[in-house]
């Protein structure tokens, strides 16, 4: 079932929204080449306790942290730990979750670590800009396989593997609730999209092989062939006449 928020669960679901955001902007000064995943989790995990909110993904299915840290070709659901310490050419996609008096925000960033080469930059644009790509299609009346397609069909078009078996997804009083908003579609199929409902979507690319397996701790999910992976994702509100950005300052 697609739930479609009030008035006052939108209010809060901004909130929460705009603490992600505030987030984002906090921990992109320290992404550096020597600082340590987990250190990465302490400061986001301090910062969302601070502004009266609680990490979304602590706990959440037992994972054991306040954020996800998904380094080069780790897709999502990296745990971060000490002993991982990043390094002058990495990229690390960070999933933060904020969840505000019963309500969700969810986004994930990928950053630079000093300075890249133009593959995995590139790789990293494509994938930013298929989430546009995607949003500029949201709007009432119009079906959930048009933001699928939108974004599929321009990864598609630079020959990179789309990841299938990870969505986007509803947000609300529940961080994942339907529908299920896959990265490729076929357009006028799925969903008629309404004013007021929450999504979070969010291209999962990788630079070679779409397939992907998860290693034994149960959570870190991994490209098949070592390829890097992009990971970029916004919670938004469907308007009257498109759509808000709410993971966002």
């Amino acid at each position: 079932m697609i739930i479609i928020k009030s008035a006052r669960e939108i209010a809060l679901l901004k909130e929460a929204g705009r603490i992600v955001g505030l987030c984002h902007e906090e921990i992109k000064k320290h992404i550096k080449p020597g600082i340590t995943t987990w250190e990465i989790n302490e400061i986001c995990e301090k910062f969302i306790l601070a502004h009266d909110a609680y990490p979304s993904f602590k706990g959440y299915g037992g994972f054991p942290c306040a954020v996800c840290t998904s380094v080069n070709e780790v897709v999502i659901h990296g745990i971060p730990s000490k002993k991982q310490k990043l390094k002058n050419g990495d990229i690390i996609a960070i999933d933060i979750g904020a969840c505000y008096k019963g309500y969700h925000g969810d986004s994930a960033w990928s950053y630079t670590v000093g300075s890249v080469n133009s593959k995995d930059q590139k790789l990293m644009d494509v994938t930013r800009e298929a989430l546009f790509k995607g949003l500029a299609e949201v709007k009432p009346g119009a079906h959930l396989g048009d933001v699928e397609a939108a974004i599929g069909d321009y990864i598609s078009s630079f020959g990179y593997g789309i990841v299938e078996e990870y969505t986007g997804h509803g947000v609300g009083h529940e961080l994942h609730e339907e529908p299920a908003i896959f990265n490729f579609g076929e357009r006028n199929t799925g969903p008629i999209l309404k004013e007021g409902m929450v999504l979070a979507i969010e291209p999962m690319v990788n630079a070679g092989t779409k397939k992907v397996r998860t290693l034994s701790d149960g959570w870190t999910v991994v490209t098949n062939d070592k390829s890097k992976s992009a990971h970029f994702e916004h919670t938004i509100v469907v308007t009257k006449d498109g759509y808000e950005i709410l993971t966002t300052v």
